[in-house]
């Protein structure tokens, strides 16, 4: 298989704090990976590096064949589709939802002086209608609800045709209904045969969709675990992750957790020492 990213021995750190801790990790082509760990443990930060958002400390990054310090990162954003609250938080509230969209073609947040072609229009519009959004092409981004932003923002992330995509807590925000039809969403994209590979940032293992390949797993900084969903995704993994006792359920495809009752298994953090 093809590596569409790769980090070897990457480290961060801010003054005297040690944000990340030689983490390495390779992505291939077709695999679909979730990033889980508490407030915190540097998954939101492994993200913007991977996506090209930010320079670690040391160590190498490798994204689509290009090492990152080498290359044009405006030339490597448009292949990377991103979701990001942080992102989302920089559109005017009088964009309109298309504009919205559309401008991710050129990397940027909201329209300039850019031209779109009927192709681009075209496509903005059916992604918008694929997500069920096709009703807020003229709205203003200041009148869309929580829902109705995710799925914008989700659109746009898809816009560029990307060869990865990045979705950073996601179903942050949502309620009940809407946190399932956007994971609904995201399972419909995994099931196309050209879906890219995609990397998602939560804290709950009940926001993974169905069709996730692998997970790396993150506490302070450091990787505790990483691989094939079936293989992290254990109680004693994730209870290690989360440094308390976790029970890990797996039903039709989807996961869950919730802690142990008292009395069973050992205390993580005696384990740990």
């Amino acid at each position: 298989m093809t590596s569409v990213l790769h980090l070897d021995d990457v480290s961060l750190h801010r003054g005297s704090h040690q944000i990340l801790s030689h983490v390495s990790w390779s992505v291939e082509e077709g695999q679909h990976w979730v990033l889980l760990g508490s407030n915190g443990a540097g998954k939101t930060t492994i993200a913007r590096i991977a996506s090209a958002r930010l320079f670690p400390s040391s160590g190498t990054v490798d994204i689509l064949s290009e090492r990152l310090g080498r290359v044009d990162v405006s030339e490597l954003h448009p292949r990377i589709g991103l979701l990001s609250s942080a992102l989302a938080a920089d559109v005017q509230s009088g964009e309109k939802v298309l504009g919205v969209v559309l401008s991710a073609s050129y990397g940027r947040i909201g329209r300039w002086r850019e031209e779109y072609d009927d192709v681009d229009v075209e496509r903005a519009h059916a992604l918008l209608g694929a997500l069920g959004g096709a009703h807020l092409v003229d709205r203003p981004w200041g009148t869309l609800s929580s829902g109705e932003r995710k799925r914008v923002e989700l659109a746009r992330a898809l816009m560029p045709d990307p060869e990865m995509l990045f979705l950073d807590e996601p179903a942050s925000g949502l309620d009940l209904a809407g946190r399932e039809q956007l994971l609904a969403a995201l399972t419909e994209i995994i099931s196309s045969p050209d879906s890219p590979s995609m990397v998602l940032v939560t804290h709950h293992l009940e926001e993974i969709p169905e069709g996730f390949t692998h997970a790396l797993t993150l506490r302070e900084g450091k990787v505790v675990g990483a691989g094939p969903l079936n293989e992290v995704l254990t109680a004693d993994t994730i209870s290690t992750t989360f440094g308390m006792e976790l029970e890990v359920t797996h039903d039709r495809g989807r996961y869950s957790a919730r802690g142990r009752p008292a009395g069973h298994g050992r205390r993580v953090a005696e384990a740990r020492g």
